[in-house]
């Protein structure tokens, strides 16, 4: 089977023009020891938005692993694919994020829900896990309930694992279930029932989204209980750790944590887990990069700084549209954002401190950065005109995208790959 990696770090390129500045920061952690792989994902959205296409995913990681002589291994997700989108990315993707949130409680046919509850009697009483202080308490009437709701979810998922199958062949890609644009968290005992219908379902998932408690807003720092989301996370991978040898899934089966690029102040609480458990992390990021390119454009000055104004200004206008799929995923403050004729007098260094995640700089704008994280749109309208001036600010736009993946990222979030080791 095709394996991933303990360590894992999915990285989104809107525009396919950062590849290998991206890879430069996982070559910089594995000269230090750090084994992390990159994952290149994209999510059919963001292909339509763009107007590209998933081979051009699989280009750019190619040539980014071939002129940085990258021998170690690499992957492209079909990031958030469901049945109806699948097939466009099975010839160019070797990763396959599942999502079938959509599907979670819509109802399976009861008889299903009773031989499921059936097959599974361990599931109902006090369930012990170790890791997990207290024994898992349930019900026939709770695991039942819990069918219910995610019964259908799961063969869902399994319908899209086999269409997959039956195209790729067995063994020779990396499949993830998501279940984290949902309404409300899963708990440990949901997360164990979950992970024992995907295992009736024979879906060698290597890793599994679950929604954790508290915002997950795109681009912007974690908000919510941190206490509660250790607490949280701890037990989902003691749960994990308990299926596998439950289920038979497989050994290397991992938590993925979504939207999860600039969560700052849960990294610390996860750092500690990984290094307690030794277990593996798949971290997904989308825009994060998209945003380095503009602060790029912008440190570049010129036509890049007159550009990147351009693109906040028409943001600003079309607010609405551009903000309605990502809903669920941002909290912007209308007040916060600064008129387009403000925008338009600031210095490259003012729209860079502006734009960039740095929580203790009075002049960062978390507002300003959730709208151009989701403002991408507006710079795939310029086409060519855009494209063309972030090839020609290369420099200061793979200075930034380098350094956020690997000294906001990957130092910070990962075990043995702290500041003092590349000192």
């Amino acid at each position: 089977m095709l394996t991933l990696g303990r360590y894992s770090v999915g990285a989104g390129d809107r525009f396919a023009q950062q590849a290998e500045a991206q890879l430069q920061a996982f070559v910089l952690a594995a000269e230090k020891g750090i084994d992390i792989t990159p994952v290149w994902n994209k999510s059919n959205r963001e292909h339509l938005i763009v107007g590209s296409e998933p081979s051009n995913v699989i280009a750019a990681a190619e040539t980014a692993v071939k002129k940085l002589k990258w021998n170690k291994s690499w992957h492209v997700d079909a990031d958030h694919i469901r049945l109806e989108t699948v097939d466009w990315f099975i010839p160019h993707s070797d990763f396959f994020t599942i999502d079938v949130a959509d599907s979670i409680g819509k109802p399976a046919p009861a008889a299903d829900v009773m031989a499921f509850v059936d097959c599974h009697p361990e599931l109902a009483g006090h369930v012990v896990v170790p890791g997990i202080a207290e024994s898992l308490k349930t019900s026939r009437a709770d695991v039942e309930n819990i069918g219910s709701k995610y019964l259908f979810a799961v063969r869902e998922a399994g319908n899209i694992y086999r269409r997959i199958l039956n195209a790729r062949g067995e063994s020779n890609f990396i499949t993830e279930v998501s279940m984290d644009e949902t309404d409300s968290p899963q708990t440990p005992v949901e997360l164990l029932v979950i992970l024992a219908a995907l295992a009736d379902e024979k879906i060698p998932l290597q890793t599994v989204a679950p929604k954790f408690t508290g915002r997950f807003n795109k681009g912007v720092d974690y908000a919510g209980d941190v206490t509660r989301f250790e607490r949280e996370f701890n037990d989902d991978l003691a749960v994990i750790r308990f299926a596998v040898k439950q289920y038979g899934l497989p050994d290397n089966l991992k938590l993925s944590v979504h939207s999860g690029s600039d969560k700052f102040s849960i990294y610390a609480p996860i750092r500690r887990a990984l290094q307690k458990t030794g277990a593996g992390l798949h971290l997904k990021t989308a825009g994060t990069t998209w945003l380095e390119e503009i602060i790029g454009l912008a440190e570049a000055g010129g036509e890049g700084l007159g550009l990147a104004k351009e693109i906040y200004a028409e943001a600003l206008v079309n607010m609405e549209d551009l903000c309605a799929p990502y809903a669920a995923v941002i909290d912007i403050d209308p007040g916060k954002l600064p008129p387009a004729d403000v925008v338009a007098q600031w210095s490259a260094a003012q729209f860079a401190a502006a734009l960039r995640h740095d929580p203790q700089r009075r002049d960062f704008n978390p507002s300003l950065r959730q709208l151009l994280h989701v403002g991408y749109k507006v710079a795939a309208e310029k086409g060519e005109r855009y494209l063309a001036l972030v090839r020609a600010c290369d420099r200061t736009i793979a200075r930034n995208v380098t350094g956020n993946l690997l000294e906001r990222h990957i130092k910070a979030l990962f075990p043995g790959a702290a500041s003092e080791a590349y000192e």
